[in-house]
């Protein structure tokens, strides 16, 4: 397992792999399905065009939304599947940086 912080972010987002996704969603209790799968690969692309991971959960609501559409792009969805703070707990699992301004 690649080197983590205090927080289970990975130092190295490049170190991420399918794998190592399972393993970091293991920890927080999550059996990932294609659901989760589908925001995970929405998030790196995210982050591969923007260069950082949505700054909050609400605009990771809003950019899910606007990708995904309406069914996906709300915070109770979201929630289900990432529980706590979603985008944070998302984040994660997608091996990418920790959102600024999530808690």
């Amino acid at each position: 397992m690649p080197e983590r912080n205090n927080e289970g972010f990975l130092e190295d987002a490049r170190a991420w792999t399918e794998d190592i996704a399972i393993r970091i969603a293991a920890d927080d209790s999550i059996q990932l399905s294609e659901n989760h799968w589908e925001i995970i690969m929405f998030l790196r692309y995210f982050y591969k065009e923007h260069e950082m991971s949505p700054p909050s959960n609400r605009l990771f609501v809003k950019a899910v939304k606007e990708a995904l559409g309406e069914n996906k792009g709300n915070s109770i969805y979201l929630m289900q599947l990432f529980p706590g703070t979603p985008a944070k707990t998302a984040c994660r699992i997608a091996g990418l940086p920790r959102p600024t301004n999530c808690l």
